[in-house]
C-alpha cells in the first residue's frame, strides 16, 4: 500500500461513517501566536472544538501536513521527522469515547491491515483533576486487547492541551505497534519505548482548564484522532524506517548518488529537511532571521552542512526539491505552482551559507589552536555549542573536525549547555501559547476583525497582488505578514492605517453566510485559508469593504474597534513584508 492508498483508504471508511472530509489547512496558522506552524491535526479546528459550528458538521475526517522541530535533533532514527503528514477525525459534540475506539480498531486492524495481537494501549491513570480513565480501558478491553497490554499513565504522557493556558483538554488513549513481538511479554511502551512505535492518539477533551488553574466539565465534548501517515506506512509496506517508505525512497536514492561517503544518519537528515523546506517555501516563506523564516533557513543550512558531511559537492538542494515537487504534489499540488521560485531560493541560499561555514571553520581553528597551546586534549563544550549556535554546527561535525586536530570534544558539557538552551526555547515557545485562538477575548476578536480591513486597505493602497501570508494576535497586537516586494513609504502607510480608520468610523456592519466554495471565490472572497472548511465555507462582509473565507470570531460592527495605528512595518523575507499594529480606545 503506498501514501496515495493509504490517505484514499482512511478517508473513505470514514465517510462510510458520516463524517465529511474537509481539506488541510496551511502550514503557517492563521491569528494563532501559539506556534510558528500547524503542529497537529487538530491545531486548524481550535474554533470549532472551542464550540462554533463548523460549516461541515460535527464529523470529520481529513489528512494535514505539520511540522514540528522541536525533536529536530531526533531526526534521522526509525520514526522521527520535522515534516509530517497527520490523518486525522473528529467528533465536534457528537460521538463519545465508545464509537471511536471502534472505529479506531476496526481502522488499524481492518482497513490497514495492523496485527491486533501487536497492538498496545496506554490510558490516563487519573490525578486531583480528573479521574483514572477506566471507561478507555474497559472498551480496548472488549475489543479484545488482553489487560497485559493496557498501561495507565500520568498527565504528562496521556492527557492533551490545552491549546493555549487556558480551553479544552482531556485524557487521551495511545495506540502503540510492537516491533519485537517474540521479545519478553511483560515490556511495554512504558519499560521498553525503543520496542515500541506510536501509532495513533485518541483524545477525548472532556474538560476546559480555566485561567485559575482548575479542571471544569466542558459543555461540548469533543474527540480528537491523530495518526501519524509515514509511522503506519512504513509498518505495512515492512520497512525498518519511515525513510524507506515509497515517500522517502526516491529521495533516499538521490542523496546516495551525490554523495562521496554516503552515511545513513545523514541522508536521513536531508532528506527530512529538504522536504519540509520545500513545504515552507511554497506558503511564500524565504530564509530569514526570525519566526518561520528562521526555521526555513536553519532547516536549509543543516541539510547543506549534512550535505557536506557526506562528501556531496557544489549546490544541490534544488534537484532534491524536485523530487519532492514530484513525489508530493499529488497528494498536496499547492506546492508545484511556485517550484521554481522555490529552486532559486535554495540556489540562493547555499552560496549565502559557504561563507557562513567558512567563518564557522575559521572559528574552530582558533578554538583548536587554543587548546593545543594550553595543552588540552578535548575541546570545551562551550566552544562546541557556541559553533553550533552560532554558526550552524552540528555536533559530529565538530567532533570531526576535532579529531583531525587530535582532540576530543567535551560532549557532556556540550549536552549540557544545549538541554539549557532547549529549556529556553521551550519557555519562550511557552510564552506564545498566552495568545491566539484558545484566547478568545474582546480585544483578540477586535484584532481580529481589524486583519480584515487591513488586508483591503493593503490591497487598495498598494495593488491586488497583496494577500495574507500569515498573522499572529495577542491581547496586545495584531502582526500581519502579506507579499509585497518593496517597503511601504510613509505616505503609503499613513493612507493604508487612514483607510481603515475610515471603515471603523463608518460604523460598518460585520456579516457572514455560508456558501460552496466555488461560489465564493466566484464572488470574490479572500481565502488564503479556506481548504481546511472544505466545499462548504463561511464568507464574511464587511460592508462593502472586504469580503473574506474566514472561521472568525469577529465583532458586529467596525465601530466596535476604536483608533487604528499602525507601529512598525519590516520585512520578513524576501517578497513579504510585515506590520504590527494596535487598536486604542
Amino acid at each position: 500500500m503506498d501514501a496515495n492508498k493509504l490517505r484514499e483508504r482512511f478517508l473513505d471508511f470514514f465517510r462510510q461513517y458520516g463524517h465529511a472530509t474537509i481539506g488541510y489547512a496551511p502550514l503557517i496558522p492563521e491569528n494563532d501566536p501559539s506556534v510558528l506552524f500547524t503542529t497537529a491535526g487538530m491545531h486548524p479546528l481550535v474554533p470549532f472544538l472551542l464550540g462554533e459550528a463548523h460549516p461541515a458538521g460535527r464529523r470529520l475526517a481529513n489528512y494535514q501536513k505539520c511540522l514540528r522541530t522541536n525533536d529536530i535533533a531526533e531526526v534521522g532514527d526509525m520514526t522521527h521527522l520535522t515534516f509530517f503528514e497527520m490523518l486525522g477525525n473528529w467528533s465536534l459534540g457528537d460521538y463519545w469515547k465508545e464509537e471511536a475506539i471502534h472505529l479506531n480498531y476496526i481502522l488499524l486492524t481492518e482497513i490497514f491491515g495492523h496485527d491486533p495481537d501487536r497492538l498496545h494501549i496506554t490510558c490516563f491513570a487519573g490525578d486531583k483533576d480528573a479521574p483514572r480513565d477506566s471507561e478507555a480501558a474497559a472498551i480496548w478491553l472488549s475489543l479484545g486487547i488482553p489487560p497485559g497490554r493496557i498501561t495507565f499513565q500520568p498527565k504528562t504522557e496521556n492527557w492533551w492541551g490545552p491549546a493555549g493556558m487556558t480551553g479544552p483538554c482531556g485524557p487521551d488513549s495511545e495506540v502503540f505497534f510492537d516491533m519485537q513481538p517474540t521479545g519478553p511479554s511483560d515490556e511495554t511502551p512504558v519499560t521498553q519505548p525503543q520496542r515500541f512505535v506510536e501509532i495513533c492518539n485518541n483524545v477525548f477533551m472532556a474538560y476546559e482548564k480555566l485561567s485559575d488553574g482548575r479542571f471544569v466539565p466542558l459543555a461540548q465534548r469533543n474527540v480528537d484522532v491523530g495518526i501519524g501517515l509515514e509511522r503506519n506506512l512504513m509498518l505495512l509496506q515492512g520497512s525498518d524506517s519511515v525513510f524507506e517508505t515509497d515517500l522517502f525512497l526516491p529521495l533516499m536514492t538521490a542523496i546516495s548518488r551525490l554523495a562521496r561517503q554516503p552515511q545513513p544518519l545523514a541522508m536521513r537528515v536531508i532528506a527530512d529537511h529538504i522536504r519540509a523546506a520545500v513545504f515552507v517555501m511554497a506558503e511564500g516563506v524565504r530564509p530569514g532571521n526570525t519566526d518561520q523564516p528562521y526555521i526555513a533557513r536553519r532547516l536549509v543550512r543543516r541539510a547543506i552542512r549534512y550535505g557536506r558531511m557526506i562528501g556531496i559537492e557544489g549546490s544541490f538542494l534544488a534537484p532534491l526539491a524536485g523530487i519532492v515537487v514530484t513525489c508530493m504534489g499529488t497528494a498536496f499540488p499547492e506546492i508545484v505552482p511556485p517550484s521554481g521560485a522555490i529552486y532559486a531560493a535554495l540556489d540562493d541560499e547555499e552560496g549565502r551559507f559557504q561563507h557562513t561555514l567558512v567563518r564557522g571553520e575559521r572559528e574552530f581553528a582558533r578554538a583548536a589552536a587554543q587548546s593545543h597551546a594550553q595543552q588540552e586534549l578535548v575541546l570545551p563544550g562551550q566552544t562546541a555549542f557556541h559553533l553550533y549556535d552560532t554558526y550552524g554546527f552540528p555536533l559530529e561535525l565538530t567532533q570531526e573536525l576535532a579529531r583531525e586536530q587530535g582532540l576530543a570534544v567535551d560532549v557532556a558539557s556540550f549536552q549540557s549547555a544545549f538541554a539549557a538552551h532547549q529549556a529556553q526555547s521551550r519557555q519562550g515557545a511557552a510564552g506564545r501559547f498566552k495568545g491566539g485562538l484558545a484566547e478568545r477575548n474582546l480585544q483578540t476578536t477586535r484584532l481580529h476583525t481589524a486583519t480584515h480591513l487591513l488586508q483591503a486597505a493593503l490591497r487598495r493602497v498598494l495593488g491586488p497582488h497583496v494577500t495574507q501570508r500569515g498573522s499572529s494576535i495577542t491581547s496586545e497586537r495584531l502582526r500581519f505578514d502579506f507579499n509585497h516586494s518593496e517597503r511601504l513609504s510613509s505616505q503609503q502607510l499613513t493612507a493604508v492605517e487612514e483607510l481603515v480608520n475610515t471603515q471603523i468610523g463608518r460604523d460598518l456592519p460585520v456579516s457572514w453566510g455560508e456558501m460552496r466554495l466555488d461560489a465564493a471565490r466566484q464572488g470574490g472572497a479572500l481565502g488564503l485559508f479556506e481548504e481546511r472548511y472544505g466545499e462548504t465555507v463561511k464568507v464574511y462582509a464587511i460592508g462593502d469593504f472586504s469580503l473574506e473565507i474566514c472561521g472568525g470570531p469577529h465583532v458586529s460592527h467596525t465601530g466596535e474597534l476604536g483608533h487604528f495605528h499602525i507601529l512598525k512595518e519590516e520585512g520578513v523575507a524576501a517578497g513579504m513584508r510585515r506590520i504590527k499594529a494596535i487598536l486604542a480606545g
